[in-house]
């Protein structure tokens, strides 16, 4: 079935959350937290890590990429496996698993076991971030109620990723390990009281067995897909090496969809990427997480390595953007209510677009409040307007059943767009290095790279204006149960057979 467009919705009565519901989003908001507070603290303390351990630059990458290989490779398998097994099973074991795994990275003294805890990591968050979307949009009705609810949850990311490197910059001045470490108490406070607040989620009766061979091509292929990317800069686009793998990806690509179009209980049901709706969502995930992750790669070696600013200073020149997603966290979700997804994703690729366009004026003497600053700003605005409604299009139309599929889904979108775009702008920042590296042949060789970040989110805004031109349907009405019994006063819920059918 195809996921409609979400359309604004009519003014409902004021609804009432109960105790127990915010209890529930907020376990669900903390591993989401953690995942992107994990991500941005340990960037920063790598120069830490290296001189600590003695690792080199490209060993040191592997402290980053196994992280990326673990959540990006297994994802898709991840999120059918909340549907299958259980999301709240799935959700506590894998938080369990990655407090382990945290602790871990702050014991280890040697490279390889670090990246080992860092994979696990990884694995785990494969894990948690379908089962925890999927645990939301089937606790929260689609409608107002999801909107907000999926508002609050995904600007937990931008909220972790910032404060992630601001934590970085204190706690690596007295040791790196308290960057690995702090997660592990955070995930155990979060792993207590999801057994107490989740509500209880049946494995999936009826199926027609487990999909083996889908999961087993569906995971081979992104791991190599992800680690084929990773690689390819180190070892040339154009190389038999990385030519191969690319090849391998496709064959096994190809493979995957026989099987899963002859699967009787596949692990993607392709029929879903039918939807017009949801093949945007998946693609502006990709444009727009893969152009930020550019972005956010190149200014930071520009305010690190040209301007000679600290960590921490980087880090608060990052900020005001964070600062601006949580602020607006509790107000996304009436926006979309009343202008729908396809309108809000559009203005924030828009606002992407020039947020990025601005960073190109930057010199060696740059004024942060007039020439930083206003970038910050309008990315923080597309973020906290496109990353919401992004995951509210994807999840809105599909079945119960199906909500971990799609979760999985679209984080793996998220991932694999963060991977080759990163790759590519890297690639690109790479091929114009100057031979004499003065600080102004180096900013000269990162523009090329920001133009390209730059397009990249112009790509995301011409499909998101795809998706203005097509017919809105009606709204649905549900009212807000929990599986836990947990009833929300809201309006009348329309009968099951009236929902809208998932095909375009």
């Amino acid at each position: 079935m195809s996921s409609p467009l979400p359309s604004p919705a009519p003014r409902l009565p004021e609804v009432r959350w109960t105790p127990r519901l915010w209890g529930t989003l907020l376990v669900l908001c903390a591993a989401m937290f953690l995942d992107a507070l994990d991500v941005s603290m340990v960037g920063v303390a790598l120069p830490s890590i290296g001189a600590d351990l003695g690792l080199s630059t490209s060993t040191l990458q592997w402290i980053v990429s196994g992280y990326i290989l673990g959540y990006g490779g297994l994802l898709l398998l991840g999120g059918r496996t909340a549907d299958l097994l259980g999301r709240r099973q799935v959700f506590l074991v894998a938080l369990g698993v990655f407090a382990l795994a945290s602790l871990l990275g702050g014991l280890v003294d040697s490279g390889p076991l670090l990246i080992a805890s860092r994979f696990i990591k990884g694995l785990s968050a494969a894990f948690t971030a379908p089962a925890g979307l999927s645990i939301i949009t089937t606790t929260f009705p689609e409608g107002p109620l999801r909107n907000r609810a999926l508002s609050i949850y995904t600007t937990c990311a931008a909220t972790g990723f910032s404060m992630g490197l601001v934590l970085s910059g204190l706690l690596t001045e007295a040791s790196w390990r308290l960057t690995m470490l702090l997660p592990a108490p955070i995930a155990l406070i979060a792993l207590v009281a999801g057994l107490k607040l989740l509500p209880r989620s049946a494995r999936e009766r009826g199926h027609d067995g487990y999909d083996v061979p889908g999961a087993v091509l569906g995971t081979a292929s992104m791991l190599l897909l992800v680690f084929t990317v990773v690689q390819a800069p180190e070892a040339g686009w154009a190389s038999a090496r990385t030519l191969l793998s690319f090849l391998a990806v496709a064959v096994l690509l190809s493979v995957f969809v026989l099987v899963e179009r002859r699967s009787p209980s596949p692990l993607i049901r392709l029929g879903v990427l039918r939807s017009g709706s949801q093949v945007r969502a998946q693609l502006g995930a990709m444009t727009f997480f893969g152009s930020y992750v550019g972005f956010q790669f190149l200014a930071t070696l520009y305010m690190q390595t040209l301007l000679d600013w600290s960590a921490l200073h980087t880090a608060l020149a990052f900020l005001p953007a964070g600062a601006l997603v949580a602020l607006s966290s509790t107000k996304v979700g009436s926006v979309v209510d009343r202008f729908g997804t396809p309108r809000l994703i559009t203005a924030g690729f828009a606002l992407m677009v020039v947020g990025y366009a601005l960073f190109l004026r930057v010199d060696l003497d740059p004024v942060y409040a007039a020439v930083i600053l206003p970038s910050m700003l309008l990315i923080g605005a597309a973020c906290a307007l496109v990353f919401p409604s992004l995951n509210i299009q994807a999840t809105n139309g599909v079945e119960d059943r199906e909500q971990g599929m799609v979760s999985g889904l679209l984080n793996t979108s998220v991932q694999v767009g963060g991977a080759i775009f990163l790759a590519v702008v890297t690639a690109v920042v790479t091929a114009g290095a100057p031979a004499d590296p003065t600080p102004q042949a180096v900013l000269d060789s990162y523009r090329p790279g920001l133009t390209v970040v730059t397009a990249i989110a112009a790509l995301g805004l011409l499909i998101s204006l795809t998706g203005l031109r097509t017919r809105r349907p009606g709204p649905t009405v549900p009212v807000a149960r929990s599986s836990s019994d947990v009833v929300v006063e809201s309006t009348v819920r329309k009968p099951e057979a009236e929902r809208v059918p998932v095909h375009d």
